[in-house]
């Protein structure tokens, strides 16, 4: 079955207080969601007459430049000193600092709040990253939750991870969704790792009592790549 997407756009104009563009550091890296993509060359003009200089990356999983998903959990490179995310909700600058070191200032169109992202919103998940990942260096039975989404499908990336980890015994568990309830069903598993959507290694991580590790946590600790 082919599924269509098609892009939505918010009936919101951007804009940005000028008081608070005056606060932004000199140079910005500037994201933004589909619902308001198709107003980020203005809003770029706006942040560059204020005298700022922009970058609008190409991420991951996207086709449009300046475009991020919440499972843009991924280091930015470039000549930027900050973040700059429009868009409502923390789910996606929250995703920018699980990866980054730099500060993430948010301005949502929707209320006009303008804020900065306290660091303090992913220091819990970034401890239980750690957690889960010393779990599946310990473990010996492990589970790898591959996906057939369009994507996010990474089989390839889970072989490798099993020809790495020879005294290991990996068991893949595939799927088109993955149901939680039914990980249960594996008890003889002492540690998951996840190589579908990113963001369920960190925000489903409460849907079950054993570790959930990120594949890419592993491959960057191991310099796989």
């Amino acid at each position: 079955m082919r599924t269509l997407f098609l892009h939505a756009w918010e009936d919101v104009k951007v804009k940005l207080p000028e008081k608070e563009i005056a606060k932004l550091p000199k140079k910005l890296c500037l994201l933004t969601v589909i619902q308001f993509h198709d107003q980020i060359k203005s809003i770029q003009k706006a942040l560059e007459k204020a005298g700022k200089k922009v970058l609008i990356p190409q991420t991951t999983h996207t086709f449009l430049q300046g475009h991020i998903l919440g499972c843009n959990v991924e280091e930015l490179k470039g000549d930027f000193e900050a973040f700059l995310y429009i868009g409502d909700g923390l789910f996606h600058p929250k995703a920018l600092l699980m990866r980054n070191q730099k500060p993430v200032f948010a301005f949502n169109p929707l209320t006009s709040q303008f804020f900065e992202v306290d660091k303090k919103e992913v220091e819990a998940i970034q401890k239980k990253k750690k957690q889960a990942l010393n779990a599946f260096y310990h473990a010996k039975e492990v589970g790898i939750l591959i996906t057939t989404k369009i994507g996010q499908a990474r089989l390839p990336d889970a072989i490798k991870l099993k020809e790495k980890f020879k005294d290991k015994n990996f068991y893949f568990l595939l799927d088109n969704t993955i149901d939680f309830s039914k990980l249960e069903d594996f008890n003889f598993i002492q540690c998951f790792v996840n190589t579908a959507c990113p963001r369920l290694g960190y925000d489903d991580t409460v849907r079950t009592h054993r570790p959930l590790v990120e594949i890419d946590e592993i491959l960057l600790q191991d310099r796989m790549y």
